[in-house]
């Protein structure tokens, strides 16, 4: 069976070269899906953050100090906080050969706001956009607010990439036609087979930062001629063609492949990630039986986060239980509701059952087939729903399913759904406002749709702060409400390590997967 894999897959992938070693400046990798949404403003999808990661440039980047760096501009705060001056850095070209502009740069901000989660808070704050020559424009605001920087800098999802006016405009509320960015690597067109295989090179025109490499700051200088991600929806397949030098690096190595590539002298493998992601269920609020608080509570009673990380990971050296919402490791954690959501305590959820009348409404829960980091949660939880006392009805079906059914807002019994799980990264989950599951503002939040005033009033204070203290004083208040409003429930993080070719070196760490700054060496 394994041989006749190999040779599908040979035959599948023949023209791309891919069953002979790449050559010493081409770096070829399997990521953790294939690449068929391109527009990293309209997606949230993680892999199109990659690429937008490849070929575009952010104003601003994040260090792994959580700090805002330079990137493509320097700025200075002017006008007691209301106005934000950034000057873009010299020699700054998009791929087709023009220079990037300050036009271009309030363009894309404008249409990024329009489509991020973050735009109607920030949008409240924005007075004017003003330009003041070619490579510098100010913001200009009503009142002071550190959300500018920390937005523009957020590392996902959708982090604010710059485009090209041209292609902004032309893309309107649709999504943008061409790959043209200003990064590290251009985009080729004419080797793309969605799904299948993308090929990166490097831009010759981009020129780094002085600073040292960190996270989304400092230099991303580019040391090999090629990146191509290709697509192996089979994992033994993949392991195999890293095993047989067909392939250099696997983004996400499945746990329990692990020892075919541990013991191997000319293999590595690693967290790049040292934060990791973040494992997550959450409630429809709008339909019983979770419409009701206590019966949210006693399901966060009923599942304990141990249970799930062994389940979905295994290896205890590679997860860890969590409580904070903003993701422990990350400024703004606190381990408020560690004893609600990380043991399981049965005995509570049935008391609370009990207290709420629950009448039995069966808890639709969303099951998917074909996401390994998504599949073993709903497994968990329905086994601890039903030791508490909840009828449970597991669907199960395809993750794209599950995407799409999650937006349903009918009733659980008419195509609607009680609970999902999903997961995210720890970096992006710090704050109210990259953290999209925080959001409580009813029909308007993320899927679930939470209904909290209180949240959304202290989302704005947070905006409103331009202190750390201040912050993380106000991100505490959040997380209590977030914990005991059941607005999101964390399951505990875990740390998926990549595997690569000993001749691979210097691949810099980040919770995204950069291909800037490694090197291929034989």
């Amino acid at each position: 069976m394994l041989r006749n894999k190999k040779i599908l897959w040979g035959a599948l992938f023949a023209s791309t070269t891919l069953m002979t070693a790449a050559s010493a400046q081409t770096v070829t990798a399997v990521m953790h899906s294939g690449l068929r949404m391109m527009d990293p403003i309209q997606s949230t999808a993680f892999i199109t953050r990659e690429h937008g990661y490849m070929i575009y440039d952010t104003l601003v980047g994040i260090d792994s100090n959580f700090k805002v760096q330079p990137q493509m501009a320097d700025w200075e705060v002017l006008d007691d906080g209301k106005v934000y001056r950034f000057t873009l850095r010299d020699g700054l070209k998009w791929h087709d050969g023009t220079p990037v502009t300050s036009e271009d740069c309030i363009a894309s901000i404008k249409r990024w706001l329009d489509n991020d989660n973050t735009g109607p808070v920030l949008e409240g704050f924005l007075a004017d956009y003003k330009v003041v020559d070619d490579k510098v424009f100010e913001l200009h605001l009503t009142e002071a607010t550190s959300l500018v920087l920390d937005s523009l800098a957020k590392i996902s999802s959708r982090p604010a990439f710059m485009m090209p006016k041209r292609i902004v405009e032309a893309a309107g509320k649709e999504a943008v036609s061409e790959m043209i960015g200003s990064g590290p690597f251009k985009f080729v067109q004419a080797e793309f087979r969605p799904g299948v295989r993308v090929v990166y090179e490097k831009n010759i025109d981009y020129i780094p930062r002085s600073e040292p490499t960190d996270w989304t700051s400092g230099a991303k200088q580019v040391n090999v001629d090629k990146v191509e991600w290709v697509g192996m929806p089979d994992a033994m397949t993949s392991a195999n063609a890293l095993l047989n030098e067909e392939v250099d690096f696997i983004e996400k190595f499945p746990f329990d492949l692990l020892p075919l590539v541990e013991n191997s002298a000319d293999l590595t493998t690693r967290v790049i990630d040292p934060l990791g992601n973040w494992s997550y269920f959450r409630f429809n609020h709008m339909y019983p039986p979770f419409d009701n608080k206590l019966i949210r509570q006693a399901a966060m009673y009923a599942v304990g986060q141990e249970d799930v990380l062994k389940a979905l990971v295994g290896n205890p050296e590679y997860y860890s239980t969590c409580a904070s919402p903003f993701g422990c490791g990350t400024p703004n954690a606190t381990d408020y509701g560690t004893d609600m959501i990380v043991p399981a305590n049965i005995e509570k959820a049935k008391e609370l059952l009990a207290e709420a009348n629950y009448d039995g409404t069966p808890v639709v829960l969303l099951h998917p087939t074909d996401h390994v980091t998504a599949a073993p949660q709903p497994v968990v939880i329905a086994s601890a729903l039903r030791a508490a006392g909840f009828t449970v009805d597991m669907q199960s079906m395809d993750w794209q399913s599950v995407v799409s059914r999650r937006s349903n807002t009918s009733q659980p019994s008419q195509g609607g759904w009680s609970i999902f799980a999903t997961y995210g990264i720890i970096a992006a989950a710090g704050d109210p406002f990259a953290n999209t599951t925080i959001a409580a503002n009813g029909k308007e939040a993320w899927f679930g749709w939470p209904d909290v005033p209180e949240i959304e009033t202290l989302r704005l204070e947070y905006a409103r702060a331009v202190d750390d203290e201040s912050k993380q004083a106000t991100a505490a208040k959040i997380q209590e409400l977030v914990i005991d409003e059941g607005v999101i429930v964390p399951l505990g993080q875990f740390r998926t390590p990549a595997a690569y070719s000993n001749k691979l070196q210097n691949i810099p760490e980040a919770p995204i997967t950069v291909f800037w700054g490694l090197e291929k060496k034989g």
